[in-house]
């Protein structure tokens, strides 16, 4: 085995890049994990991935607790193991990999951070204001929170993909898998009064929904950076980020409705487990009311 992961990782990865598009964020990870993998494998002798076996990998698992590696990060080595397996058997190149029977300790489940809806109303509250930098702000806020998006997804949106009459956005997500969400009545104002001044900053011909101060698509680190200022202006922690208003819009309309599956299918995660995680986040807010608000929910002080 190559230290590299030999020729059959890199068509692997070219597979996952070419075939399932995959973002070069997500193939880089599946490189990192596999390519330590191969590593260690070849430490132990190994000359090809077929040899790596159920015992040896519990040994690699055992070793990478022992360096203080978290739960979290050796699963994340497994599903890309157990990914590269599967495709590994379909080209005929290895049998059953040697994940199949393996797992990790399950590490404490991180709940999502997010705001409350008084938080939202105190980040959303600024009054208008002329400076189209400002009504692109908004507008990105509004959406944001409104339908849920990525960050990826909102760099990515176009001026084609959104429909106000319908209130509808169309979005590009994971694996390039097109879901269409809904707008909402106030995103809708936010996103038009946004479009009226547009038309003085961007390039012409520039197909993107947001664009920056000069005239081409506003990029991620664009989008962070004003996030974190219009949080500050309104008295805020810097902490706020989209995935942050992303959560938080789950985390509210699941408290609202209790329908699962719609957030799921809303926030386009392909496994409804990915999607549970917020349903932790409504039983902790109940436990919160509950213990301030029920006579016999505290001890009594003595």
């Amino acid at each position: 085995m190559n230290a590299d992961g030999g020729p059959a990782l890199a068509r692997f990865l070219a597979h996952l890049h070419g075939e399932r598009r995959l973002s070069p964020h997500t193939v880089e990870s599946y490189r990192r994990d596999l390519m330590r993998i191969a590593a260690w494998g070849t430490e132990q002798g190994l000359t090809d991935w077929p040899e790596l076996d159920e015992a040896l990998l519990r040994r690699y698992l055992a070793q990478r607790h022992r360096q203080g590696i978290g739960a979290r990060t050796q699963a994340r080595e497994l599903s890309a193991l157990r990914t590269f397996y599967t495709w590994l058997k379909r080209e005929g190149l290895a049998n059953e990999g040697p994940a199949k029977g393996v797992g990790v300790p399950r590490g404490p489940k991180r709940l999502p951070h997010h705001y409350d809806v008084d938080r939202m109303q105190q980040l959303l509250a600024r009054a208008p204001e002329d400076d189209p930098l400002l009504l692109r702000d908004r507008a990105l806020l509004e959406l944001l929170y409104s339908s849920a998006l990525r960050l990826a997804e909102a760099v990515a949106l176009d001026l084609h993909h959104l429909d106000l009459d319908e209130g509808l956005v169309r979005v590009l997500g994971k694996g390039s898998k097109e879901r269409i969400v809904p707008v909402g009545r106030v995103a809708r104002e936010a996103l038009r009064a946004w479009l009226r001044v547009r038309g003085g900053l961007a390039r012409l011909g520039e197909s993107a929904l947001f664009v920056a101060r000069h005239g081409g698509r506003l990029g991620p680190r664009g989008i962070q950076k004003r996030l974190v200022q219009w949080a500050e202006a309104q008295g805020l922690p810097a902490d706020l980020h989209p995935h942050l208003l992303r959560h938080s819009c789950a985390s509210h309309l699941l408290q609202s409705s209790g329908d699962l599956r719609a957030v799921q299918e809303m926030l386009g995660h392909a496994d409804i487990s990915t999607t549970q995680i917020y349903t932790h986040l409504d039983y902790q807010h109940l436990a919160q009311v509950y213990d301030q608000a029920h006579p016999r929910a505290r001890r009594r002080a003595r």
